[in-house]
């Protein structure tokens, strides 16, 4: 437990045997006293532990002011995360049996904290943000298809890419958006943990609400590498997924006319 006194340990639980539980609280009540005896000068905030079903003890500890357990941060805080991330690659780094000091891997963890950071910057933006002036009135009720958008995202079971491409169409009911914006759509969506199925669904609502089509149809035909570099290895399986929403699902003959335009 000197780390409690020599650095930073993010919120965690440690297993520990009954009777060690009165020295735990003990021994974060006199880091607490020694804050109180030093004006306060002491970097850590302690709380009583509380013990957990498993006889453990949960440490309820963090430095002041702007350092806190990444579990307290936001992506707002995204300066202050990268620190504990970088921490945490670098651990997983040494686990799989590496040397995280050698000169190779030196500054892996941080780029690595940095590259997850973008991987999901999704979760930093906001459709409302991204279609502000970029929808029209316009008197145009035919199909309009944008395919073969280049798509990167992150399978949140296993953290690693899954890509390929997607194609949306829609049919206008009197108000056009910004054909780059669909594209910044299938960005927004795609720079996150997801999964092909529900990021298929979300383009097609965020279309929808944004501007109230008679119908939209989203189809996605992707890449797993969780499938390919793992588990059952197959290099040329390739997924697709579909949402249909108005008469693009009402409609055999809308819906046809938009897939064989996708295919053509």
């Amino acid at each position: 437990m000197d780390q409690l006194t020599n650095g930073y340990t993010p919120t965690s639980t440690i297993p520990l045997e009954d009777d060690s539980i009165n020295a735990m609280t003990a021994k974060l009540n006199l880091i607490s006293q020694s804050t109180a005896s030093n004006g306060g000068d002491s970097p850590y905030t302690a709380l009583k532990p509380v013990p957990d079903k498993k006889s453990g003890v949960v440490l309820n500890y963090h430095l002041k002011d702007k350092e806190k357990p990444l579990a307290e941060l936001t992506r707002h805080d995204s300066d202050l995360q990268l620190p504990g991330m970088s921490k945490a690659y670098r651990s997983l780094i040494a686990s799989v049996g590496e040397d995280p000091t050698r000169q190779g891997l030196l500054k892996t963890p941080e780029r690595a904290a940095k590259a997850l950071m973008y991987f999901t910057k999704g979760y930093d933006e906001k459709i409302q943000d991204v279609l502000n002036d970029a929808i029209f009135d316009e008197d145009h009720d035919e199909m309009v298809v944008v395919k073969d958008i280049e798509m990167f995202s992150l399978c949140e079971h296993h953290l690693v890419p899954f890509l390929g491409k997607v194609s949306i169409g829609y049919l206008p009911n009197k108000r056009v958006v910004g054909l780059s914006k669909i594209a910044r759509i299938v960005e927004i969506y795609s720079r996150r943990l997801q999964v092909q199925e529900r990021l298929t669904k979300q383009i097609a609502i965020a279309l929808t609400e944004a501007v109230q089509p008679s119908g939209v149809g989203v189809v996605i035909e992707a890449t797993h590498m969780c499938m390919v570099m793992r588990g059952v290895q197959k290099l040329n399986s390739k997924t697709v997924t579909s949402t249909m929403l108005g008469v693009f699902r009402e409609d055999p003959k809308t819906r046809e006319e938009f897939l064989s335009l996708i295919r053509s």
